[in-house]
C-alpha cells in the first residue's frame, strides 16, 4: 500500500482549494494531508467542494485507503491574506511530514507551495523546499529538476541572486550534479543511456572567451570530464537556441533557475512538477506558487499538483518495487 504525505503548504494561498479540488483525480493510494482542519473545513463550504478528509493522530496507525488529515496548528486563516503565522503554519506542516517520511511512516511526500517570505518571517532560515529537504535528510548531492511530458530541466544554482550565481558554479559541482541527474534518470525514470544538454551560463555560450569566460573555465572542463566517465553529455551549448532541441534530450541543465524555469513554463506551465533527486526519499511538489491573489476565488487550477501527486505515486511504486 503506498502511502503519501501531502503538506499543505501556505494555508491562506491557493492550496486548500487546490486540494480539495484534486481528490477525485488522484491514483488509488492512501493520503495524510499534513494541513489545518479549519482552513479546509471554510474551503469546503465558500466553495462547495467536497471534504472527505478524516481525521487521524498518526499515520503509521491508518491501514486503508482513502485521505486522512493530520491536524496542526490549526488556525481560522483568511485566504489572500499571508501573515507570519501563516508561515509558521506552513514550516510545522513540512517538519512533521518530513520527519514522518524520514521515519518510513510514509513514503514519499508532495509539497504544496510555501511562501518564503512568510516562513522565513516565522523564523525558517532556507531559500525553499530544496535546501530544507537536502539537510534535514543529510544528503550531500541533491538536485532540483522541473518537469513534464515535453521536457526536464535541472538547476545547477537554485534560489539564489542573479548577481551570485557566477560565483555559486564551477567544475565540481557542475560534475557531482550531472552525475546524480545521470543515475536517477537511469534509477527512477527506466531511461538507460540518458542524453544530457548542459547549458551555458553566458549568452552564446561564452563566445569562446569574448562573452565570458566561465564555460571555458568550468563548463566545458566538466562536460568533457563526464564524456570521459561515459556520460551522455552535450555542452556547453547557447541557452537561446538550446531549448529548440528539446526533443534531442533527456534533460537540460541549466546554470540557474530563470534560465531552465522560463521555457519550460513555456511549453508546459499548467503541467509541470518539481521533483528534488538525490533524497532518500520521493518528493514531488507543483510548479506553481502561493497564488495569494486568487486565493479563496474558485479558479485555481489543480493540474500541476495532480501531476505532481501522480509522479510521486509511480516513483513511490517504482522505488518499492526495485528496492531503491
Amino acid at each position: 500500500m503506498v502511502k503519501i504525505g501531502i503538506t499543505l503548504g501556505d494555508p491562506s494561498g491557493i492550496s486548500p482549494e487546490i486540494l480539495l479540488k484534486s481528490l477525485d483525480f488522484l491514483p488509488d493510494a492512501t493520503y495524510i494531508i499534513y494541513g489545518s482542519k479549519k482552513i479546509l473545513d471554510k474551503t469546503s463550504k465558500s466553495l462547495k467542494l467536497k471534504n472527505p478528509l478524516v481525521e487521524i493522530d498518526s499515520p503509521e496507525n491508518v491501514k486503508e485507503r482513502g485521505f486522512f488529515l493530520l491536524n496542526l496548528y490549526d488556525r481560522d486563516f483568511e485566504p489572500g491574506k499571508p501573515s507570519k503565522k501563516t508561515g509558521m503554519a506552513a514550516v510545522v506542516y513540512l517538519e512533521r511530514a518530513v520527519n514522518h517520511v524520514l521515519q518510513k511512516k510514509i513514503d514519499g511526500i508532495v509539497t504544496l507551495p510555501i511562501s518564503k517570505e512568510f516562513v522565513m518571517k516565522a523564523g525558517f532560515k532556507y531559500a525553499g523546499h530544496t535546501e530544507f529537504l537536502a539537510e534535514r535528510s543529510k544528503s550531500k548531492d541533491f538536485c532540483m529538476v522541473l518537469m513534464c511530458e515535453k521536457i526536464k530541466v535541472a538547476l545547477i544554482t537554485t534560489h539564489v541572486p542573479l548577481r551570485d550565481v557566477a560565483h555559486l558554479i564551477d567544475r565540481n559541482k557542475i560534475i557531482s550534479k550531472v552525475r546524480l541527474i545521470n543515475r536517477e534518470l537511469k534509477e527512477k525514470f527506466g531511461i538507460k543511456n540518458p542524453k544530457i544538454a548542459v547549458l551555458g551560463l553566458n549568452p552564446h555560450a561564452g563566445d569562446g572567451g569574448n562573452i565570458g569566460d566561465e564555460e571555458i573555465k568550468f563548463i566545458k572542463p566538466a562536460c568533457e570530464k563526464l564524456r570521459r566517465e561515459g556520460i551522455n553529455v552535450t555542452g556547453p551549448i547557447s541557452a537561446d537556441t538550446g531549448f529548440n532541441r528539446y526533443k534531442e534530450f533527456d534533460i537540460y541543465v541549466a546554470m540557474y533557475h530563470d534560465q531552465g524555469l522560463i521555457p519550460l513554463k513555456l511549453l508546459c506551465f499548467k503541467r509541470a512538477v518539481n521533483i528534488t533527486l538525490g533524497l532518500p526519499f520521493i518528493r514531488t511538489s507543483p510548479d506553481h506558487g502561493t497564488g495569494f491573489d486568487i486565493a479563496g476565488k474558485g479558479v485555481a487550477d489543480p493540474s500541476s499538483f495532480i501531476e505532481a501527486v501522480k509522479l510521486a505515486h509511480r516513483l513511490v511504486l517504482k522505488t518499492k518495487d526495485t528496492g531503491l
